[in-house]
Order: C-alpha cells, then sequence, then structure tokens
C-alpha cells in the first residue's frame, strides 16, 4: 500500500505525520510519500527518514492587510493544482493530513482524486487550514476531547496525539548521559520550539546566576541564539558553567524531557503529546496564535502545568525555582500530566489508515 503524509510548516504539525509514518512502515508493503512546503521542518524530517518528499507551494490565509489575504488565497490556489498533479502521478490509497498551512493544499484536493483522507486536528482548537479541510475529509481526529466542541460529530474520533518512538521507553538516566547531566540533580528543560524564542532565551540568560543555584539547566535555545548564549556562559563560575548545557537544537528531545524534571516550552501542538508520554510538568507560554493560547489553558485546567503570558515573561525564572522547590506540587504535576499520555495514538491511526486504504480498495 502507498500513504501520503501531508502537514508542517511547524514542528507540531510535521511530528505527528512522521510518528504515523513510523507505524505505517512496519508493514513490509508500505511506500510513503510527504507533501510539505520546502520552508517547514518537514522537508528536512522527511528527508532524514528516506521519505520521498514532493513541495507543494502554500502559506497561511489569514492576516488584516488585504495585500496577505490575497497572497494567502493565491497561494493555496496554486498549490491545490500542484497538489491534483502530485496525487495523480503518486496515486496513494490513503492521506494523512495534520492540519497546518503547509497540508491545506493536499488535504483540498484529495476528494477531487478519491484519496480518501484522515484528518487530524493536534492543536485543542482548530485553525482555518482544518476548518477549512474538514468537509474534504473521511475521519476527523484529535487530540483531546476538548476539541469535539469545534468539530462535526459525524466522522470525529478522538486518538491522542500521535508521538515518534524515540519517546518510547527512553529513561531518564540515558537522558542524562545523552547530554552530559548529572541525573542526581534536578533539571530545567528551557526549549523555545523548532523556532526558538528569543525574548525567552533573553529572560532565561539574565537569571542563569540564580537558576544555576537551585538547578542544572538543559537549554535548547534556536540555532540563532546558541552563540551568544555560549558567550553568556563563559564568565560563569565553573561549578554553574557545568550546570548549564546550551545547545542550539536536538533531534532527541525524548532524551532531553525524559532528563528534566521541569519544562519550560512553547504551547505549540506537541505540547499536547510530548510533555504527557514524558510526563513532564511544564510552564507553557502560549505565542502570538490562538491555538497556543487553547493549548495552554488545556493543560492548566487539567493540573499539568502553568502558563505565562507573554507581558509576564520576566517572573519566568522566579515561577519555575518556586515550582522546583515545591516538591508536592511537582509531582501532582507530574501525575496530571502522565494521565493526558495516549501511547497508542501512532499506532491507532496507522490502523484506521490501513482500513481506510482497504475499504477503498474493496468499494
Amino acid at each position: 500500500m502507498k500513504f501520503a503524509l501531508a502537514g508542517g510548516g511547524t514542528g507540531g504539525h510535521a511530528y505527528p505525520a512522521m510518528a504515523v509514518g513510523e507505524r505505517l512502515r512496519d508493514s513490509f508493503d508500505t511506500e510513503l510519500v510527504y507533501y510539505g512546503t520546502d520552508g517547514g521542518p518537514e522537508h528536512g524530517l522527511a528527508d532524514s527518514a528516506g521519505i520521498p518528499f514532493r513541495s507543494v507551494p502554500a502559506s497561511q490565509v489569514r492576516g488584516r492587510s488585504p495585500w496577505r489575504l490575497g497572497s494567502g488565497i493565491f497561494n493555496l490556489l496554486r498549490g491545490r493544482r500542484r497538489a491534483r498533479r502530485v496525487l495523480r502521478d503518486d496515486s496513494p490509497d490513503a492521506l494523512f493530513a495534520t492540519g497546518g498551512y503547509a497540508s491545506a493544499p493536499i488535504g483540498s484536493a484529495a476528494r477531487s482524486r478519491h484519496v480518501p483522507m484522515l484528518l487530524f486536528l493536534p492543536d485543542v482548537k482548530p485553525g482555518w487550514a482544518v476548518r477549512y479541510m474538514q468537509r474534504h475529509a473521511t475521519t476527523v481526529a484529535c487530540s483531546v476531547e476538548a476539541s469535539l466542541a469545534f468539530l462535526s460529530p459525524r466522522n470525529t474520533v478522538v486518538t491522542g496525539y500521535p508521538v515518534r518512538r524515540q519517546f518510547t521507553g527512553v529513561t531518564r538516566e540515558q537522558g542524562a548521559r545523552h547530554f552530559g547531566l548529572d541525573p542526581s540533580v534536578h533539571t530545567l528543560l528551557v526549549a523555545g520550539g523548532s523556532l526558538g524564542a528569543h525574548h525567552v532565551n533573553r529572560v532565561v540568560a539574565a537569571a542563569l546566576p540564580r537558576l544555576l543555584d537551585r538547578t542544572q539547566v538543559l537549554h535548547i535555545s534556536g540555532r540563532t541564539d546558541a552563540s551568544w548564549l555560549e558567550r553568556e556562559r563563559a564568565p560563569l563560575p565553573d561549578w554553574q558553567r557545568e550546570r548549564y548545557h546550551v545547545t542550539g537544537y536536538t533531534d532527541e528531545m525524548a532524551m532531553a524531557m525524559a532528563a528534566a524534571d521541569l519544562a519550560i516550552t512553547r504551547a505549540g501542538a506537541s505540547s499536547l503529546g510530548e510533555l504527557p508520554v514524558s510526563g513532564l510538568p511544564a510552564i507553557v507560554l502560549p505565542g502570538g496564535f490562538s491555538d497556543q493560547h487553547a493549548n495552554a489553558s488545556y493543560l492548566v485546567a487539567q493540573g499539568a502545568a502553568v502558563s505565562l503570558p507573554p507581558g509576564e515573561l520576566e517572573s519566568l525564572p522566579d515561577v519555575a525555582i518556586e515550582l522546583l522547590d515545591d516538591e508536592a506540587r511537582l509531582a501532582a504535576m507530574c501525575e496530571a500530566m502522565s494521565a493526558l499520555a495516549h501511547p497508542d495514538a501512532a499506532e491507532r491511526l496507522a490502523s484506521m489508515l490501513r482500513e481506510m486504504a482497504q475499504r477503498e480498495g474493496a468499494a
């Protein structure tokens, strides 16, 4: 069978496709193809996994500027023409689309090419792409039950957010060894997301002496900020330098989360899957998009995280230290976060795709 994966623009939309692709490949007769944009992380992820990649033009269809809105619509139409061609040439048996603007052209073209589509909503609240594509979908899956309020009950199922295999069975000791950490010392993970987070990095850098007095810090900064953060590390006392580990990027986020006791992270879609499966409590920092605010509110309501709005970022070090000093609260947050995990989500979605393709083939 041949399956198409579509989605990206951000890691939170690309990673679910990769996770489901891993499980589809468990069947020896499976062939995969990935449709996405050249500018998103999906191209590199597909290349690393040895999945053929087809570039399809896409951009966000939103914005106050008429020019930006018009440009987005033009790219969607251009992408849909390209999508029809690649779907015709590849003839996949079924399509897994993860929402986000990068999957919109493929998702909208799937029905005209008679390709059954499993549409996945990784965030709590659907953005324009999922709202646009859901009428073309055979089935819609979502990460959390709270999403059901925004989706049609006719063809929607809650599966959880699918995580990559690297999150299976990794231990704290393995994670600590991978990053050169001391597993006996509390670890604060700071991760700005696939694009980094400059303001967050600035706040953390200014508070390094206070933070390192209490905990070791694993700082995944984004490639742009890694060099100046290394310069901030240089004048620290020897014992604090040993506690501060900065890297621009890692492919081993499962190792990083396994080693940590608390995370500071954006509230992107992956926070609904990777934090729960790692059992890692977090301070979540929603960005400028409504989907991140909904994700943050959901995690806070479950008792698994605390959230800071952009205007309160200066208090971030104080909140982190307060949580690390409150063992009982941290343990309760860890338990609440673990309760949200769906470790079988990727396998379940892969099985749904296989069944969908078989039904279509038998029709």
